[in-house]
């Protein structure tokens, strides 16, 4: 049945089209934008209410074969970072040493299953139930989003050796995630920034948040260990048992390898990581250490023995010492130091160079083995591009602000529930269209602070609707670059994630409405 649905460029491009096709349908128009700085110091382009005007038509005609080529123009971020993630995982792979680090988690962990509490749960869906919890917490505290996608390459393959599928993988972080930037608790890119253009205390009315948090987190977590216990029975029942070959011929192939010892390039790679978190560290403290700072110099100073010992373990092992600490840095930075792609990047490459030199290579032996990583990610970035064309054939359309102004319209002269549905209802559908939260937030909100005053909604319930609904449909639309990201470095076609997720994703769409019913009952403070 799946060898006859269309490949996921087709789809994508067949959406470009119908884009196009809606700029002759729907009247070009335009609001007036300021340019803001949010009290969490984040610049925006506000929309001015009361200012939509209609404009020059510009229907969109061969402007849909220039959506690629324009695409890769809007997406760049997410298309170098995934070429270099290719490359860095490429090489990681050739130590053996994510796969390795699998096996011998895997071993360690069923010494558990001689305690009762832990046989009857299942050690290995108690590793599913906590990693979900950890990447929902990590998406509702600070956005975690474009970050899951170097987390993939490392719990696909881990899926694979629990006897699931690549699926179960892409869930246990990138699923959890999204349900937990949907729950939303303390976001600032989203959440931060919607109730500062809402005019109330940033982060405040977090107690229901929580609710919303612990209930959408639960029903993920049921959700996937069902389907994955499903697998688990029986492996073929799985909708990627044949594309998964491709990850359970790797963990074949490391299972027969032993371990390596470590080089003389491998000791020299040990060294120069040190040497460079000292000297950072050392800078650190001439500048005046804070409390971020703090936990950079401890993280320094336990890499030394704890490298040290990997080191004499074996290659592999100081291998997966590097991929420990770049996850640990990763955290740390986007957490801490507010880091974008260009020091995420940065990070990999550099993971790239030392893992190579862990395994003994030159540095032109290096660079092939990088570019040979690029190569095989390409399709991933490429249909990245592709998908970032939909949303500018819409924008150079200028239809999106059109559609907002007939939505707002249509809310006046309803009542509370209606206007908090129709707000719901909106933000969930654009949200297939644009991705960002934070141009969603200074787009949507100025426009519904004031419906929500007119109609005695509370500007909690109307914050709690955006949050909600930001998060959901970015799980299943193309138009999202993470996601798109993801499957291609799990290698899941995007027509059988729909396959998988689309129930689950709709169900809790309803269930989001559902949750934002309480809000028009309940009294949330507003500081």
């Amino acid at each position: 049945m799946f060898k006859k649905l269309p490949h996921t460029y087709v789809i994508i491009f067949s959406l470009i089209i119908i884009a196009a096709i809606a700029t002759f349908i729907i009247p070009s128009g335009e609001f007036v934008r300021v340019e803001t700085t949010t009290d969490s110091g984040k610049v925006v382009n506000q929309i001015v209410p009361g200012t939509f005007h209609y404009v020059e038509s510009s229907n969109q005609t061969w402007q849909i074969m220039s959506a690629f080529f324009k695409g890769f123009q809007k997406a760049p971020g997410i298309i170098a970072f995934i070429l270099i993630l290719g490359g860095a995982f490429w090489i990681l792979n050739e130590t053996g040493a994510i796969n390795m680090g699998v096996q011998t988690f895997l071993r360690k962990s069923t010494v558990l299953e001689k305690y009762s509490f832990f046989r009857k749960i299942g050690v290995n869906n108690l590793v599913v139930i906590l990693i979900m919890i950890m990447f929902s917490l990590f998406g509702a505290i600070f956005g975690m989003s474009e970050e899951t996608i170097a987390f993939v390459a490392i719990f696909v393959p881990l899926a694979i050796s629990m006897g699931y599928d690549s699926i179960t993988g892409v869930c246990m972080c990138f699923l959890a995630a999204g349900l937990g930037f949907a729950g939303c608790i303390l976001n600032p890119f989203t959440l931060g920034i919607a109730q500062d253009i809402a005019g109330i205390k940033m982060f405040s009315g977090i107690e229901y948040r929580l609710v919303i948090w612990f209930i959408m987190t639960l029903l993920g977590i049921i959700f996937v260990l069902m389907y994955a216990n499903k697998v688990k029975k029986n492996p073929q029942r799985s909708i990627m048992y044949e594309e998964d070959n491709y990850w359970r011929k790797q963990q074949d192939s490391t299972e027969l390898a032993s371990a390596i010892a470590s080089t003389r390039l491998t000791y020299i790679s040990f060294f120069l990581i040190s040497i460079i978190q000292i000297i950072f560290s050392i800078v650190l403290c001439l500048n005046g250490v804070e409390t971020k700072d703090i936990i950079v110099i401890i993280a320094a100073l336990l890499y030394l023995p704890f490298a040290y010992f990997m080191l004499r373990k074996s290659m592999q092992m100081f291998s997966l010492t590097i991929l420990i600490y770049t996850i640990i840095y990763l955290v740390i930075g986007v957490t801490a130091f507010d880091w974008d792609f260009s020091q995420i990047t940065a990070l990999f490459f550099s993971m790239a160079i030392f893992s190579g030199m862990a395994l003994g290579k030159t540095f032109s032996q290096i660079a092939q083995l990088f570019i040979a990583g690029a190569k095989d990610i390409l399709s991933a970035a490429l249909v990245v591009g592709l998908a970032s064309g939909i949303i500018v054939i819409l924008e150079d359309g200028k239809i999106i602000d059109t559609l907002l102004f007939y939505v707002s319209n249509s809310i006046q002269g309803t009542g509370k529930g209606g206007a908090i549905t129709i707000m719901y209802s909106f933000q969930t559908l654009l949200n297939a269209i644009i991705t960002s939260g934070t141009a969603k937030a200074a787009m949507l909100m100025p426009m519904f602070r004031e419906i929500s005053n007119m109609v005695g909604l509370s500007l909690q319930s109307t914050v709690t609707a955006f949050h909600i609904g930001d998060g959901l449909t970015n799980l299943l639309t193309p138009t999202s670059g993470v996601l798109i990201a993801v499957l291609g470095i799990a290698r899941i076609p995007y027509v059988k994630w729909v396959q998988f997720a689309w129930k689950f994703i709709l169900v809790m769409v309803v269930v989001g409405w559902l949750l934002l019913l309480p809000t028009l009952f309940l009294s949330l403070p507003n500081f």
